[in-house]
């Protein structure tokens, strides 16, 4: 199952590639029109079976193809030549190679051979690149000594390992069990592991507060795991993390452990996938796509910051790792653990249903910091009141003395510059208003439509109105969208605080395979006084020495056009927040805000999750957003805008056919009572790389309505698609 085969396609002799899902002595199809398998790619890394029913499964619940499914679950698409260490042995007993080797010094021109036998005889084993430098020997001479049987070539595969060494090629360990954890700890981790064991593999959500020793509660889990025989998947969100928690894994279970991410070459990805087939490695770190690692005897899948954006797939079929995890948890009968400090409505909401839900998650809570330190003091600024002030600055008055003050302290800072959907709302410097939908409250957009056209529209429902030129509520001429990047910031703090030493991270300054950790290393060695940057400097990182962190925009997210925007935003903050103060030195925050009444803003400031998910599910039921409801986004694309826009109004045409024409009765199991579609409307980014985008949005308490719609959809649009340049793609939340 899952072997790699080139098949012949079409009347020519074209060879595409497809793979095995499956035996049968009874043809589907007449045999005379069958063709004949062309090769079987014998060096290809197959796939097990419980893959492939996970890539079926995904097919199934996100709207893709097979093949697409297929590509997701194996992401290692290339061959790479392996990387071979060659010895040269002998073949036959000492003393014989001895006599051999006077034979040969009574020839002439075997002054070579002598060399080269004399070695082998005196080591027993030589490596060939070295002899052949060291000795001068060229692979005629030791093709001569083979064919004579006096020595014989051994190859070793050589797996490229993107670990981190010591300066002597080791790998970095120190003993197992580093320190005791404390007595939450100690109690979650009994409590999984109790249920490990008994083979209650339940998914669990660990839901501590930033700095509770989470990781050291996994690494407890994952040792009995290990003993047991079994293997461990860890999953974390960000490249930019594989820096502090490999470094940490490295040190606890040496070469055991291996990571994959996007940086790593061709080479380096196809060994760790070859590494983990064969039994060789018990750990894989990475981002989602470490999730489809052919581990054999899979125990546990960790999803490390599981609230986190980057597990949701963009491409077909897009999957949330969080949700496959699960799915190839149960395949392999094996436990998923996820954590955060700041979880997914989904998650928590999963984690308060009954317990004899089949659904339901079992939460653990850790109330404390791991090291007993306290959490960080927060303030909150007003930025209408820093324009009255007239201080037009990025940094308020606030924080510019906290700045200072940790400068003469020698303390580090970190400022978080929160850019998420910055190309969206529109809104007033002077009293902090946001131009919103009158129907959808989310906030409009500014839309390009020419070089002198813009519309502000709403990109739920198609609702559209023109730029405004002054704040509709206080009158204010200074309205608009904010413009402010990670390197603009850098050049005015530079400016404003002189001989600061400032490292920016951002997706310019991290290009490179060690674009991240070289960074994060500078940082940690304090070669820097200040980290400024997006997203990536406030997820995860452990630096004692960092007792401010400065939220310079936390507005960006709280007004972008997305259901989920104040989640994002409390998330953002909290886990921002959660930087400062880690070591013996009390931290500070210091939010920087036109909405300082906001209840994501005021909530993410005291750390309360709880008071925040009770309003925010209020909010979720009151709309029949997920996770009290289902949802569905159709993308619609294609070469040119009316393609693009009939394809969408078909497949909204289909769509209130389907919902119209029944009560819940007509088709049968299906219930489309309450099933709301918004749209079709032009994509937030409507025209990108020269296709034209088109969105619908579609909302039920019932999944298997929305699947009933994208099949109708599918079959509707099918003839758009193979004709005219039309792409569609589902999204199921």
């Amino acid at each position: 199952m899952g072997t790699p085969v080139m098949i012949p396609f079409g009347r020519g002799n074209r060879l595409i590639k497809g793979y095995v899902i499956g035996v049968s002595d009874v043809p589907k199809w007449d045999p005379g029109k069958i063709k004949c398998i062309a090769s079987i790619e014998k060096k290809g890394i197959t796939t097990s079976e419980q893959l492939l029913q996970l890539a079926y499964w995904m097919k199934e619940k996100y709207g893709s193809t097979f093949n697409e499914a297929i590509k997701t679950v194996m992401p290692v698409k290339m061959k790479v030549k392996a990387v071979e260490n060659r010895y040269i042995i002998l073949a036959m007993e000492k003393e014989k190679a001895r006599a051999v080797l006077n034979e040969y010094s009574m020839k002439k021109n075997a002054a070579a051979r002598v060399r080269l036998l004399t070695d082998v005889i005196e080591k027993e084993c030589v490596e060939f690149g070295d002899v052949k430098k060291r000795l001068n020997i060229s692979m005629q001479t030791v093709n001569s000594l083979v064919s004579d049987g006096v020595v014989k070539l051994q190859n070793e595969r050589i797996y490229r390992n993107p670990g981190e060494l010591d300066e002597n090629g080791g790998y970095i360990r120190t003993q197992k069990n580093i320190g005791a954890l404390n007595a939450e700890q100690q109690n979650i981790s009994d409590s999984i592991i109790r249920r490990w064991n008994n083979g209650d593999m339940r998914t669990g959500l660990i839901y501590g507060v930033t700095g509770s020793g989470k990781t050291e509660v996994y690494m407890s889990v994952i040792d009995n795991v290990i003993d047991a025989g079994r293997q461990v998947i860890m999953l974390i969100p960000e490249i930019a993390l594989t820096y502090q928690t490999v470094n940490r894994f490295y040190n606890r279970y040496g070469d055991r452990v291996s990571i994959l991410n996007s940086r790593m070459s061709a080479g380096e990805r196809y060994d760790q996938y070859e590494r983990a087939k064969k039994g060789l490695i018990d750990i894989i770190i990475g981002p989602r796509s470490a999730l489809f690692v052919p581990f054999e005897k899979l125990g546990l899948i960790v999803v490390d910051e599981e609230h986190e954006d980057s597990y949701k797939s963009e491409k077909p079929p897009k999957y949330h790792a969080r949700e496959v995890a699960e799915k190839r948890a149960l395949l392999a009968d094996a436990m998923v653990i996820l954590g955060s400090a700041t979880p997914s409505l989904e998650s928590y909401y999963r984690s308060e249903l009954p317990d004899d839900h089949s659904d339901k998650i079992i939460r653990y809570e850790l109330h404390n910091r791991a090291m007993n330190n306290t959490l960080p003091i927060v303030s909150v600024v007003d930025l209408r009141e820093e324009f009255k002030a007239k201080n037009y600055s990025i940094i308020s008055r606030e924080l510019r003395d906290r700045i200072t003050g940790c400068l003469e302290k020698n303390e580090q800072i970190i400022l978080f510059l929160n850019r998420r959907g910055y190309q969206g709302f529109v809104s007033c410097r002077s009293c902090g208003t946001v131009i919103k939908c009158p129907h959808c409250d989310v906030s409009l957009t500014i839309h390009n439509q020419g070089k002198n056209d813009q519309k502000m529209m709403c990109h739920y429902c198609g609702y559209e109105q023109e730029p405004v030129k002054s704040c509709p509520e206080c009158g204010s001429p200074y309205i608009g969208g904010f413009r402010m990047g990670t390197q603009k910031a850098e050049e005015m703090i530079a400016k404003e605080f002189p001989g600061i030493r400032i490292l920016r991270m951002d997706a310019d300054t991290t290009t490179g395979k060690e674009g991240h950790s070289s960074i994060l290393d500078r940082f940690a060695r304090h070669e820097a006084d200040l980290l400024i940057g997006t997203q990536m400097v406030v997820k995860g990182h452990d630096f004692p020495a960092v007792t401010l962190v400065g939220i310079l925009a936390a507005d960006m997210s709280l007004n972008v056009n997305e259901f989920r925007a104040f989640e994002k935003t409390f998330q953002l903050i909290v886990q921002a927040a959660g930087r400062a103060g880690r070591g013996d030195r009390q931290g500070h925050v210091v939010i920087q805000t036109y909405q300082p009444d906001n209840y994501a803003i005021t909530m993410s400031a005291s750390q309360d999750y709880d008071s925040f998910y009770e309003k925010e599910i209020l909010y979720r039921r009151l709309m029949h957003y997920p996770p009290c409801s289902y949802m569905m986004t159709v993308f619609i694309s294609a070469g040119d805008d009316e393609t693009a826009g009939y394809a969408a109004k078909k497949a909204a045409a289909i769509s209130e056919r389907l919902i119209g024409s029944v009560s819940g009765n007509d088709i049968k199991e299906i219930n489309m009572k309450g099933t709301v579609m918004n749209g079709p409307a032009p994509h937030s980014i409507w025209k990108l790389n020269d296709r034209y985008r088109y969105v619908i949005y579609y909302k039920s308490a019932y999944l298997q309505s929305l699947v009933k719609i994208r099949e109708q959809i599918e079959d509707g649009l099918r003839e758009e698609c193979e004709e005219k340049d039309c792409i569609v793609d589902f999204d199921m939340q």
